[in-house]
């Protein structure tokens, strides 16, 4: 009688294990990695991007860098400011303020400018009649743009605010006095509560100017009091930065304008400018 002989199977049945260990192996060093870089340290991350890019090019200034590259406490956040860049956070801001604007019911418009943005406001939202206290309505559109231009803070060179004032009557002309300290009491009230309402590691005080017109500055005529309306108003200028001048942006450029550099404060002093003039009897 013949003998079945069994067939050996050599061997090869467990091939798969290499191929398993293979992959336990790469996903332990996987994760390895993630759990070296969980705590992000300095040199570590240098080396990681240089490793990808021998080319990269790391800030390692002990001071943050703000916009046009020079150094700032406040603003910056390490890479320098290009005009492609400013340019973008100005039409961000615009676009953003387009948006407030068709909710507005009218009470502002806005309008773009080769590196600026236009607001005008509705003096009949933001004051009543011959006074400069904001109305809860200013307050509330004012609450509405703040966090755009906290947004655009590193990128913005000033912001002009500027107070404007009616004729009321043709036959009894304004005083001077009064014509000019109502228009410059309605734009300070105005930069005063975004000051006092905006975080100010965002917003630089010194890139703000209040500025009086009066009723010298008119948008419609003064002589019907269907458009007379128009002139009561208060309007917003905010210009971008220019990356290539040093001084724009900077309170230096006052200083350095007038020929007083040898006065301009420090930042340690400028950091100890009261918000208030309370008590300092000013």
């Amino acid at each position: 009688m013949a003998s079945i002989k069994k067939k050996s199977s050599g061997g090869g049945g467990a091939n798969w294990m290499d191929t398993y260990g293979d992959m336990v192996t790469l996903l332990l060093c996987f994760f390895v990695l993630l759990y070296s870089i969980s705590s992000i340290d300095q040199n570590k991350w240098m080396l990681v991007v240089q490793s990808f890019n021998s080319k990269a090019m790391i800030n390692v200034a002990d001071t943050p860098t703000g916009p046009a590259g020079e150094e700032h406490d406040d603003l910056g956040d390490g890479l320098p400011t290009t005009t492609d860049l400013v340019e973008e956070a100005i039409n961000e801001l615009y676009e953003y303020l387009k948006a407030v604007e068709a909710q507005s019911d009218g009470s502002i418009s806005v309008s773009q400018g080769d590196g600026y943005v236009f607001i005008s406001f509705s003096d009949a939202v933001f004051f009543e009649g011959d006074k400069s206290n904001l109305l809860p309505a200013g307050r509330s559109t004012l609450d509405g743009i703040i966090p755009a231009l906290e947004q655009a803070g590193p990128f913005i060179d000033e912001v002009r605010v500027l107070g404007h004032t009616a004729q009321a009557n043709p036959n009894r002309p304004n005083t001077i006095r009064g014509d000019r300290t109502l228009s410059s009491d309605r734009a300070t009230e105005v930069l005063i509560y975004i000051m006092e309402h905006a975080d100010q590691d965002k917003l630089d005080p010194a890139s703000f100017v209040a500025m009086a017109y009066g009723q010298w500055r008119p948008v419609a005529s003064n002589e019907d009091e269907s458009t007379r309306y128009q002139n009561r108003r208060v309007e917003m200028i905010i210009t971008g930065r220019d990356v290539e001048d040093n001084l724009v942006g900077n309170i230096r450029q006052y200083y350095t304008e007038t020929g007083q550099e040898e006065k301009m404060p420090s930042s340690a002093e400028m950091g100890e400018i009261p918000n208030s003039t309370e008590g300092s009897g000013s």
